[in-house]
């Protein structure tokens, strides 16, 4: 590796293994959110505005992102590498709040760091090769957390590119994710 070349925490083979199984994997946690969920009014209250909160994130995220085309610098890529994982991180945050499942807590977590780090380092590498300031701007501004603003990006959100995104796929997702936990709880 050379000099001043970033250090990534998983080896590229598995990176690129896991890569391919973050939709099963979705369709493996949606099987299990359905099966350990335990729902409460109180849990929902608390949880389901946490997740709308994630959703925010990743509606504002994705109206910034042009996907290989220019680096995603401005909105909340101005402010953390990472907002649309992070948006994900927070909506199933608020899910498994609202869920009220242990098992649930343990199974994200597990995917988050098994599954989704991996693939966000392997996304990183891609932007490095295909962007050359990718690593300036690595550099100013955090993976996760807002602690730092980038200056160069002023560009506006982008209905275009939010639809593009498929974004609506999350929200539709959310929705039917709080109408199956509204249904428990109701039935229980």
């Amino acid at each position: 590796m050379q000099a001043g070349a970033p250090q990534y925490w998983f080896p590229k083979k598995y990176a690129d293994f896991v890569q391919r199984l973050r939709v099963p994997c979705g369709f493996l946690l949606l099987a299990t959110f359905a099966w350990f969920s335990q729902p409460t009014p109180l849990s929902m209250m608390v949880g389901l505005p946490v997740s709308f909160l994630g959703l925010l994130l990743r509606g504002w995220a994705a109206g910034h992102l042009a996907k290989n085309r220019e680096l995603a610098a401005s909105g909340p890529y101005a402010y953390m590498r990472n907002p649309l994982y992070a948006g994900t991180l927070i909506t199933a945050s608020g899910i498994v709040i609202a869920s009220q499942s242990l098992w649930l807590v343990l199974i994200f977590a597990a995917v988050f760091l098994l599954v989704y780090l991996p693939a966000i380092e392997l996304e990183e590498q891609h932007l490095r090769t295909i962007f050359p300031n990718y690593a300036d701007y690595a550099a100013r501004v955090n993976r996760f957390l807002p602690f730092s603003k980038w200056t160069n990006g002023a560009t506006k959100f982008s209905w275009p590119l939010y639809t593009r995104n498929e974004e609506w796929k999350a929200s539709l997702g959310f929705m039917l994710a709080a109408a199956w936990l509204g249904l428990k709880c109701w039935l229980l």
